[in-house]
C-alpha cells in the first residue's frame, strides 16, 4: 500500500489527536474518583517520574532504529492507558495508568518532532508546526462537541472513547506513515544492539554539551515544568471548589467546562495564523523575544487565575494563560530544531532537553500540591506562577547567542536528511493525545 504524504499525515494526526479533550478526564477524576489536590498532583508526579526514567532510552531507540515505529508504539500505549483511566474506579488505578501513559509518551517525545522535521526539512518545519497547531484547534472544536454529547450520557465512556481514538491512530500509522527522511546505518556498519544504543546516546550527549542555547533551554523547561504542573492538575478543581460554577439552567459541570473551552479555540486558531504571517522564517532572536512575551502573558494569566474571586475574572485569566501557552509550542519547537544541526541525534537531543521538564514537574509538583493541601488551591496556583519568572529570565541570554556547530553521528549515518543542514517535547504544549481544550490533550499538559 502506498504511504501517505508526511506533511498531510502530520496535519491529520494533529487534528485527530486534538479531538479527545482532557477536560472530561479532569472532571472524571474530581467528580467520580473524588481525588484531593495532593492526589491530583501526585498523579502527575508518578507520570513524570516514569517519563524521567524512560525519556532518554526511548529517544535513543528512535534515533537508532526507527522514529516511525517509536511513534506507533507510543500511540498504542497512550490510548490503552487512557482507556484504563476511564474505566478506573479507584484513584490508585488511575494514578498507575497515568504512569503507563507517561511511559508510552516517551516513545513519541522527540521522535514525533524529529520525524516530521526530517521529512519536510528544518527550513520548512516552522510553518508546518504552526499549521499543525491550527489543525489541532479545529480538531479540538469538533471533538468537544462529539465528546460532550457522549459525556452527558456517560462521562467514563467519553474518556474511554478518547483513548480508543488515539490507539486507532497508532493502528492507522502502521499502514500509512512514511519514513523517508531517516535511514538506519547499513547492516555492515552496525555494531551489537547495545553498542549502537550507547553510541547514539553518547553522540547526543556530546552534541548537547556543545550547544549553549540548548543548555539554556534545559533551564527554561525545568522551571516551566514546575509551573505548568499545578495548572494542569488543579484548574478544574479550582473552578469547582473555590470559584464556583454558574447555576444558570443547572447545567452539569462538564457542560460548563466545554462552554469555557469554546472561545479559546478560535482565539488560538487566529493567533496561530497571525504568528504564521509575522514569524514564519523569523531568525532566532525574534523567536526568543516572542517566547519572552508569551511566557510573561502566561505568568500574568496564571497569577490572576489563582487570585480571581469571581467566575468572569477567573475565566478571563485562564483564557489568556491557555492561548498564550498553546501558541508557545510551535515557536519553541521551531527554535529548538534550528539548534540541532545533526539530524541523526535529533530525537535523542530533544528527549534530553525535554527530560528537564519531567524533572521540574516531578520535583515541583508534590511541593505545590502540598501547598494546595495546606493553604488551598489558590496559593498553589500563585506559587506555580511565581516559578515562571525564572523561566522568562533564563531565555533572555539566548537573544545574543547563536547555535554551535556540534558534531554528532550525522557523518556516519546514511540516509538522515541533510545532516549539518537541519538546525522537541515541551512543557508549554497541551500535548500527548488530547490537548486540553486548547490544543491536543495530554495527561501531561492540558
Amino acid at each position: 500500500m502506498r504511504r501517505a504524504d508526511a506533511e498531510k499525515l502530520y496535519y491529520a494526526l494533529e487534528l485527530l489527536l486534538a479531538m479527545p479533550a482532557f477536560v472530561f478526564t479532569a472532571v472524571h477524576l474530581v467528580r467520580d474518583l473524588h481525588m484531593s489536590p495532593l492526589q491530583l498532583v501526585l498523579m502527575g508526579t508518578v507520570m513524570e517520574a516514569t517519563i524521567f526514567l524512560s525519556e532518554i532510552p526511548t529517544g535513543v531507540l528512535a534515533d537508532t532504529y526507527s522514529r516511525r515505529a517509536s511513534i506507533i508504539v507510543s500511540f498504542l500505549i497512550q490510548g490503552g492507558a487512557i482507556v484504563a483511566v476511564g474505566l478506573s474506579r479507584q484513584p490508585a488505578v488511575a494514578i498507575a495508568a497515568w504512569g503507563v501513559w507517561g511511559f508510552g509518551y516517551t516513545f513519541m517525545s522527540g521522535a514525533y518532532q524529529a520525524w516530521i522535521t526530517d521529512e519536510v526539512g528544518s527550513e520548512q518545519v516552522g510553518g508546518v508546526f504552526l499549521r499543525g497547531t491550527r489543525a489541532g484547534f479545529v480538531g479540538s472544536f469538533i471533538g468537544l462537541g462529539l465528546q460532550a454529547a457522549l459525556a452527558l450520557v456517560t462521562l467514563r465512556g467519553a474518556v474511554v472513547a478518547g483513548g480508543a481514538l488515539i490507539a486507532a491512530c497508532g493502528l492507522a500509522c502502521i499502514v500509512v506513515m512514511p519514513e523517508a527522511g531517516f535511514r538506519r546505518k547499513p547492516r555492515e556498519e552496525r555494531g551489537h544492539a547495545l553498542q549502537e544504543l550507547r553510541s547514539t546516546a553518547v553522540a547526543g550527549g556530546r552534541f548537547l554539551r556543545l550547544q549553549p542555547l540548548l543548555l539554556i533551554l534545559i533551564g527554561v523547561w525545568f522551571f516551566a515544568g514546575m509551573s505548568t504542573e499545578v495548572v494542569d492538575r488543579l484548574s478544574e478543581a479550582h473552578f469547582i471548589r473555590d470559584v464556583g460554577l454558574p447555576h444558570v439552567f443547572s447545567l452539569d459541570p462538564v457542560v460548563w467546562f466545554v462552554l469555557f473551552s469554546i472561545p479559546m479555540l478560535p482565539l488560538g486558531y487566529f493567533g496561530a495564523s497571525a504568528l504564521m504571517k509575522r514569524f514564519e522564517g523569523a531568525d532566532s532572536p525574534r523567536l526568543v523575544r516572542l517566547l519572552i512575551v508569551l511566557t510573561s502573558l502566561m505568568l500574568a494569566g496564571q497569577t490572576a487565575f489563582g487570585l480571581a474571586g469571581g467566575i468572569a475574572a477567573a475565566y478571563g485569566a485562564l483564557v489568556v494563560y491557555r492561548v498564550a501557552r498553546s501558541l508557545t509550542y510551535p515557536i519553541e519547537m521551531t527554535w529548538l530544531n534550528r539548534q540541532i544541526t545533526d539530524s541523526s541525534v535529533r530525537a535523542t537531543v530533544i528527549s534530553m532537553v525535554g527530560q528537564s521538564d519531567a524533572i521540574g514537574q516531578a520535583a515541583g509538583g508534590p511541593a505545590l500540591g502540598a501547598i494546595g493541601n495546606v493553604f488551598g488551591i489558590r496559593a498553589a496556583l500563585v506559587a506555580g506562577a511565581a516559578v515562571l519568572a525564572p523561566a522568562a529570565g533564563a531565555v533572555l541570554p539566548a537573544t545574543a547567542l547563536r547555535p554551535s556547530r556540534g558534531r554528532g553521528r550525522g557523518s556516519r549515518r546514511s540516509g538522515s536528511r541533510s545532516p549539518g543542514r537541519t538546525r522537541g517535547r515541551s512543557p508549554w504544549r497541551s500535548e500527548g493525545p488530547c490537548r486540553g481544550a486548547t490544543t491536543r490533550w495530554s495527561p501531561r499538559t492540558s
